[in-house]
C-alpha cells in the first residue's frame, strides 16, 4: 500500500466524520518527536470510533523502528520511529475501518 493511499484514507475518514461542528472543535495533530520520531493524536469524541475498544500496541523492533499506539481521553494516540509514520497511520485506519 502506498503512502498516498494511506493519506487518502485518512482524508476520507476525516471528511466522513466532519459534520459542520466536529471539525471546528477537534484537531488532528501530527508532530515530530525529538528522539527522532513522530506523534499522532486523533480525537475520537463524537465520531463513530468514540466507544470502540482499542488494544494498546507496542512494537519495538530497533531504536529507530518502533510504534506505540493507544486510546486515552477520547483520543487515539500513536508514537513511532522516524520512518514509521505511514505504518502508524495504517494501524489507526485498519482499526477505524474494521
Amino acid at each position: 500500500m502506498s503512502e498516498w493511499s494511506i493519506l487518502q484514507r485518512l482524508e476520507r475518514w476525516y471528511f466522513a466524520e466532519s459534520d459542520g461542528v466536529w471539525e471546528h472543535e477537534r484537531v488532528i495533530q501530527i508532530e515530530t518527536l525529538d528522539n527522532p520520531g513522530w506523534r499522532v493524536d486523533i480525537p475520537l469524541s463524537d465520531t463513530s470510533l468514540q466507544s470502540r475498544s482499542f488494544e494498546r500496541v507496542e512494537i519495538n523492533r530497533t531504536k529507530d523502528d518502533w510504534i506505540h499506539a493507544w486510546v486515552q481521553d477520547d483520543s487515539w494516540h500513536g508514537a513511532c520511529g522516524p520512518l514509521n509514520l505511514t505504518e502508524a497511520l495504517a494501524l489507526f485506519l485498519s482499526w477505524a475501518d474494521a
